[in-house]
């Protein structure tokens, strides 16, 4: 990793947003256009060929349900069960209710909120396993009050889905996934197919060609986030331990080779402990190759002159994550303006906000901290603003509002007004 000093709280350190290539842009414009008009036949089609396992049938049975129970560890489903009373717990307070207030002219003005009618949730597949994919995506969704939750996911080879996302969607009451990936199954849920009906969303992470789809089918349907690779941010002081601060890096780094592990220091000493940590674990890692690939492109340390300008760079790079390890954690918090979820102290590691916490763990990345929240229970909601103008409200003001009118230049909009005192 490289160490770089810092002393200027005037930094720019932004990463460039991967929008593709223009050839996998066309690949998957192509596939969205032949499903849209050959239907299932063409997400049979594209299995085969992307995944290499002829399909039967699209829906996940009753029996694949029953043998991912048999399969799973007993202890993995209690944990799964208590990570899902958590995440719930969470989004719980979140809710928003309907509002309505009256004035003395007797207009009533309010606000309508209304769940989504369906939504689909993409879970990546293939060789891994997220069961936490099913856990952060569905539940703020039920929570809202979404009585459609579809689940979309590439089959392996064998054709079937990992047990652990399979349980975890049986233990949300989620029935309705089909074994699907790709841009193949963004077009599905954006168009319908016979077998799949199209939702009014959709969420969840994927490859290069799952987030183009996404970008693609936007406008006809919404989105959470086009979202980029994994990032973590780690601001300490002297008083943090390197060994911990370098397991926490690496967290991230496992995760894809273009995935960021930055560490934002004030000790030059402590940079160099963490870098001599960090090459030692990385060596004892199974996916070595993949944290190696990613430290070495995009892993760095900053060393900056005191917590001020450690924070400001920590606001610049406004990261998925930002682990705050300082002898007062807390006292620091007013100061981050720009993180996806800020994790205090030695014993809030990142996993634990993955996984179990409650908070939701699908997060802002490519610096959109600024500007964008984690996914919450208002994702799933629509608002309707309410109007309901008293006949005293209408005297009082349709002279105003037909002025205002007027001088836009519509004047079909004046006469609305008027036309009611005839």
């Amino acid at each position: 990793m490289k160490i770089t000093q810092i002393t200027d709280k005037k930094v720019s350190l932004r990463r460039t947003i991967d929008t593709g290539t223009e050839e996998q842009r066309k690949i998957v414009q192509s596939i969205i256009s032949t499903v849209r008009e050959e239907g299932d036949s063409a997400l049979f089609s594209y299995t085969e060929k992307f995944d290499r396992v002829a399909l039967d049938t699209l829906k996940v049975t009753e029996q694949e349900f029953t043998a991912a129970y048999e399969t799973l560890d007993e202890e993995l489903v209690e944990i799964i069960r208590e990570a899902a009373s958590n995440i719930r717990s969470f989004h719980e307070k979140q809710k928003r209710e309907s509002w309505f207030s009256y004035n003395d002219e007797g207009t009533m003005l309010g606000q309508k909120i209304t769940a989504l009618d369906a939504v689909g949730v993409y879970v990546p597949g293939g060789t891994a396993a997220y069961p936490s994919s099913v856990l952060m995506n569905v539940i703020p969704a039920q929570v809202a009050g979404v009585k459609r939750i579809v689940i979309v996911s590439p089959p392996n080879q064998q054709g079937t889905l990992p047990a652990g996302v399979l349980v975890a969607a049986k233990e949300l009451g989620i029935s309705e996934i089909y074994k699907v990936g790709g841009a193949q199954a963004i077009a599905a849920l954006a168009y319908g197919t016979e077998t799949i009906a199209a939702v009014d969303k959709i969420m969840g992470p994927g490859n290069i060609f799952v987030a183009l789809a996404k970008r693609e089918v936007f406008g006809n349907v919404d989105i959470d986030m086009i979202a980029g690779p994994s990032e973590i941010v780690v601001l300490s002081d002297e008083t943090a331990k390197a060994n911990e601060i370098a397991a926490d890096l690496l967290s991230q780094a496992e995760h894809d080779k273009n995935s960021s592990s930055i560490l934002v220091t004030t000790s030059m000493k402590q940079a160099e402990e963490v870098k001599a940590e960090v090459e030692r674990q990385v060596d004892t890692l199974p996916r070595k190759e993949i944290a190696k690939a990613s430290i070495e492109a995009y892993g760095h340390i900053y060393v900056a002159e005191d917590l001020e300008t450690a924070i400001a760079i920590v606001n610049e790079l406004a990261p998925e994550h930002l682990e705050v390890l300082t002898e007062n954690p807390l006292a620091s918090l007013n100061e981050i303006r720009h993180a996806g979820a800020i994790f205090l102290g030695r014993y809030s590691s990142e996993p634990v906000g993955d996984y179990f916490a409650g908070p939701n763990h699908v997060l802002p990345t490519n610096g959109t901290a600024r500007f964008s929240s984690p996914l919450n229970v208002d994702d799933f909601t629509k608002k309707s603003s309410i109007i309901q103008y008293s006949e005293q409200a209408f005297h009082n003001n349709y002279a105003k509002v037909a002025k205002l009118a007027r001088l836009e230049g519509l004047e079909a909009h004046a006469r609305a007004m008027e036309e009611r005192l005839k």
